[in-house]
């Protein structure tokens, strides 16, 4: 067995905030609408659920996981939404007790995971802490979502890097998923962490580069936020192009956010 990683901890502390911001809702509270357009907080909340629950498949039962990703193959445009869909649909409280339930067996197996495993996953294979890197983006990203509906302000933490690091290592595939090539140099990218710790990646003399608060670079690559309403800036033309289009995350862009002040 693997020997626990920070980011399992983080992934779990990550969750338990947003826990703590809709374990008390009211059904009404459930209902309201978040920016990401048709979904309710309940749907914010079933799309975790969901990829929990098929995490924890392609860590325990990769067979079936496999059909999985033929039925994403076939509707790679609605597959995410469908699995939302259906958990929204239930009592709320019946929604989070399926939440809670599902990160706790997806917290054992990632504790449990030999090391140097390999599971199967929508994109390449994961290791575990590749596994729960990716779960962490995407509590943090929808749990923004759902904050920014309750008009909560989350303080920025140091787990952050975590979704900094995956958007820095998906340059590439935000390149690739839109039919263009990926540039053959590589990007210094430089970020300011919540404590005050520079971030960096990528060669110090790079001429490509891209600066900016952690947040606002997590804003960006998660597409919470847009350009615009962001200090993350670049250097050279490459990484202008990234700025536009780059995301964290596999499957489509989707539309993103409009600038502030600007119709939806």
């Amino acid at each position: 067995m693997s020997e626990t990683m920070p980011v399992i901890d983080d992934l779990r502390e990550e969750s338990e905030e947003l826990d703590r911001l809709v374990g008390e809702l009211s059904e009404g509270e459930w209902a309201l609408v978040t920016p990401a357009v048709g979904w309710t907080v309940a749907h914010q909340v079933a799309h975790l659920a969901w990829t929990d629950r098929r995490a924890l498949q392609a860590m325990t039962d990769p067979d079936t996981f496999r059909r999985e990703i033929e039925k994403a193959l076939a509707a790679p445009d609605s597959f995410v939404d469908e699995g939302a869909q259906e958990g929204a649909a239930r009592p709320p409280a019946e929604l989070l007790a399926d939440w809670r339930a599902g990160r706790k067996a997806l917290d054992d197996a990632l504790r449990s995971a030999h090391k140097g495993a390999r599971f199967p996953w929508y994109g390449p294979p994961m290791s575990a802490a590749s596994m729960a890197t990716g779960r962490l983006m995407e509590t943090w990203a929808h749990g923004q979502d759902v904050a920014d509906t309750l008009g909560v302000i989350r303080p920025p933490t140091d787990r952050l890097r975590h979704v900094v690091r995956i958007g820095v290592r998906a340059r590439d595939y935000a390149f690739g998923v839109r039919g263009l090539t990926p540039p053959a140099d590589e990007f210094r990218v430089e970020v300011l962490g919540p404590s005050g710790e520079l971030w960096t990646y990528g060669p110090e003399d790079a001429a490509q580069r891209v600066t900016g608060p952690a947040l606002d670079f997590c804003l960006l690559v998660t597409r919470r936020a847009h350009r615009a309403d962001l200090a993350v800036r670049a250097e050279g033309r490459d990484a202008d192009r990234w700025l536009d289009i780059a995301q964290a995350f596999a499957g489509p862009a989707g539309a993103g956010r409009p600038p502030k002040g600007a119709e939806a």
